[in-house]
């Protein structure tokens, strides 16, 4: 039963039905949806599930989108096999349901996709693209992981490190204003710290009105006052990827 005095404020919005274009595939000790473009390329994207995990159909639609884009697309399970969060489950539960599941404890999974990605995808220029949780984690690569080139964080932060200000590679961070889980008092301290410690290219980017998922989780077609926000944010992503990969 969802906690009705305390529900998730983390709403699932708009749950696309789509199937997708890609296959699931078995990479090391995970499973991960894999889409490739058209057209023969060395460049990849890790795409980093949210908190109701790799196979929502919203996280694989904006796989796909990437891949249209000339990239390779990879969208790993992070939760290695474990349950992904439900709409149905108790909010008051979800940091217990979390403790095996952080998003900056995803080491072996990340060496397994790269290595992955060079050795059978020929991968030369590799990003990551990560939407709540996995905004946290894509934070978290281009903290850690000189190999990934560029990230687009997608409303998540890491909240807890010393070192979340020093990023290593160039990185986009996607907010809306109107988000109950990142308070804009969050998104600016980020910034302050960032302008003073940060050494690479970055960009902070507040979308005025909008709410936790809306690049991801509403639909242009049934949200068509947020159409133009959803929009910008992705080419924003498209534009930062294109530009520093």
């Amino acid at each position: 039963m969802a906690n009705e005095a305390k529900p998730c404020p983390c709403d699932i919005g708009d749950r696309m039905d789509y199937g997708g274009l890609g296959q699931e595939v078995q990479i090391e000790h995970t499973k991960a949806y894999v889409v490739k473009p058209s057209s023969a390329s060395d460049k990849a994207i890790i795409v980093i599930q949210d908190i109701y995990g790799w196979q929502l159909p919203n996280t694989r639609y904006m796989a796909d989108m990437l891949a249209a884009n000339g990239y390779i697309a990879v969208c790993p399970d992070f939760y290695t096999g474990k349950e992904p969060w439900g709409p149905s489950h108790d909010w008051s539960k979800f940091q217990e349901w979390l403790e095996d599941r952080k998003p900056t404890n995803i080491n072996k999974e990340v060496d397994a996709v790269l290595r992955f990605l060079k050795e059978q995808c020929g991968a030369k220029h590799i990003g990551a693209v990560g939407f709540c949780w996995g905004g946290v984690a894509t934070h978290y690569l281009t903290l850690q992981y000189p190999d990934v080139k560029a990230g687009v964080s997608v409303y998540g932060i890491i909240r807890e490190r010393e070192d979340r200000y020093e990023l290593k590679s160039p990185t986009l961070f996607i907010f809306g204003e109107k988000d109950d889980i990142i308070p804009l008092d969050q998104v600016s301290a980020l910034e302050a710290k960032l302008k003073e410690k940060c050494t690479v290219d970055y960009q902070v980017k507040v979308f005025p009105g909008q709410t936790h998922g809306f690049v991801h989780r509403k639909r242009e077609d049934i949200n068509p006052t947020d159409k133009p926000s959803i929009q910008e944010a992705r080419a924003d992503m498209l534009n930062w990827l294109n530009k520093y990969m």
